[in-house]
């Protein structure tokens, strides 16, 4: 099968290739999957999960992608509820080879039903986009109505899906990023925008909720921003900074079936919109995930005609 693989720890998306890869093999519980489209975050070729197994030992080459929607084409052994020809989309573990290929062995679990009336483009831009905004602001800020939330990079994969989420469920929302993500972030629902190159964060007030994609001094002067009780939560790592009187949560997205089912409805019902900025097969994906100029959204791979 055609794959990308990475080799090269200091090369980025510079260093990926497209090469020949024998087709995977489900093992217990797995399901194989023929993947129609794949989404990819820039940032997983920094992480250890990409370059090494849960031993620690290199795996290089290794196939990046964890966003996934295709069709499935068989099952390892012992695999109950999900059938050969059903369609789904999901969420790749990190240890293992990914989505960014024509076929991709992963454990049922991680997989959830993809209606036949969404695209499998679409269905590959959700996972991890959807599953960190619905973390972030339920699991772990525990979100109410009425609150205030800032969502950083509001305009971006993540971000447009923490202001359409969070607006759903009855905050108010300061989005923020480029003079460029402007229209964007406020046609995602956000209420209020700060340019952070020329607008002051500070003359935001307070707030519930600071939704962190950025981390370093702006994750710092946002803990400033947060009233007593709210809550920091960071998805770039370790987060730097603590609100003087309320908690930090930073957390790794985790797949999760039932959230899936639920997000993936809001996107049938209207509710919620993904972002994507690219589409390219896979003969192009690293001219693609290397673009010359920056693009808003996520770049989506399709991996099957």
């Amino acid at each position: 099968m055609k794959a990308i693989v990475v080799t090269d720890r200091t090369a980025g998306t510079a260093g990926m290739k497209l090469v020949t890869r024998p087709e995977p093999a489900p093992v217990i519980g797995d399901v194989l999957v023929e993947v129609h489209a794949s989404g990819f975050v820039p940032t997983e070729l920094t992480w250890d999960a990409t370059w090494t197994d849960r031993r620690g030992q290199d795996r290089t080459p290794s196939i990046p992608g964890h966003e996934l929607a295709g069709v499935i084409v068989a099952l390892g052994y012992g695999t109950t509820g999900l059938t050969v020809g059903q369609r789904v989309f999901g969420l790749a573990d990190w240890y293992r080879d990914g989505s960014l290929a024509e076929r991709i062995a992963i454990e049922a679990r991680n997989v959830a039903p993809l209606p036949g009336d969404v695209d499998f483009t679409v269905g590959a831009s959700l996972p991890i986009s959807a599953l960190t905004a619905w973390q972030g602001l339920f699991q772990h800020g525990h979100l109410q109505a009425g609150q205030r939330v800032l969502s950083h990079g509001a305009a971006g994969a993540v971000g447009a899906m923490v202001t359409q989420l969070a607006r759903q469920a009855g905050a108010y929302i300061i989005g923020t990023g480029r003079a460029a993500d402007r229209k964007q972030a406020l046609d995602f629902g956000a209420q209020e925008f700060v340019d952070l190159d020329k607008d002051s964060l500070e003359d935001v007030g307070p707030v519930d909720l600071v939704f962190d994609v950025i981390g370093g001094a702006i994750q710092k002067r946002s803990a400033a921003l947060i009233r007593a009780g709210g809550t920091l939560v960071s998805v770039v790592g370790a987060a730097e900074a603590r609100p003087a009187d309320g908690r930090v949560v930073d957390f790794v997205v985790e797949s999760d079936r039932a959230q899936l089912v639920e997000i993936v409805q809001r996107v049938r019902d209207g509710r919620l919109r993904t972002h994507i900025g690219t589409i390219a097969p896979l003969d192009e994906a690293v001219a693609a995930l290397n673009p010359k100029k920056r693009i808003s959204g996520k770049t989506v791979i399709r991996c099957h005609p």
